[in-house]
């Protein structure tokens, strides 16, 4: 990764912007893969904007590296003002907004952000309803998606 990038995340992580649950929410969608731990929420609420329903805010909570965690602040603020089809549209390489573009070793940070806002524009079930308590936290997602499966036991060697 190149020293400007680089910098562009530490400055990103230091001063994350809107990170945390959003209350009050209309939308939610969660991606990742408790394997290797990458998990990301993404909150979503509207607005009605001259006739139109566009996006007012946007937060997200990531277990995840750093490039996940800034690219994540960076989408959240590049999709405000959106349409839920403009955001669709944007492609993970777009997502990254200031970042620009990422090696390909961390690509995938910013499609986890991508699948996130899918999940949360796209899926019948993102709807945030009005018993907020009934959704896991992130890390109760993490936690139970981590669990082995019922007679499984994966053991992993140690490499000194």
């Amino acid at each position: 990764m190149d020293e400007s990038l680089e910098q562009k995340i530490k400055d990103a992580i230091a001063n994350p912007k809107n990170m945390g649950e959003l209350a009050d929410a209309d939308r939610m969608g969660t991606v990742g893969n408790s394997d290797c731990g990458e998990m990301l929420r993404l909150w979503v609420k509207f607005k009605e904007e001259h006739g139109r329903k566009v996006i007012d805010q946007a937060s997200f909570q990531s277990f995840g590296c750093e490039t996940a965690i800034a690219v994540a602040s960076m989408a959240t603020e590049l999709i405000r003002g959106k349409t839920a089809e403009e955001a669709l549209a944007l492609r993970h390489d777009e997502l990254t907004g200031d970042l620009g573009a990422l090696p390909p070793m961390k690509i995938h940070c910013a499609q986890l952000v991508e699948g996130a806002l899918k999940s949360a524009l796209t899926s019948d079930e993102s709807k945030v309803g009005a018993e907020p308590e009934n959704i896991p936290s992130l890390m109760d997602s993490l936690n139970k998606n981590a669990q082995p499966a019922q007679g499984r036991l994966r053991m992993l060697k140690k490499e000194n």
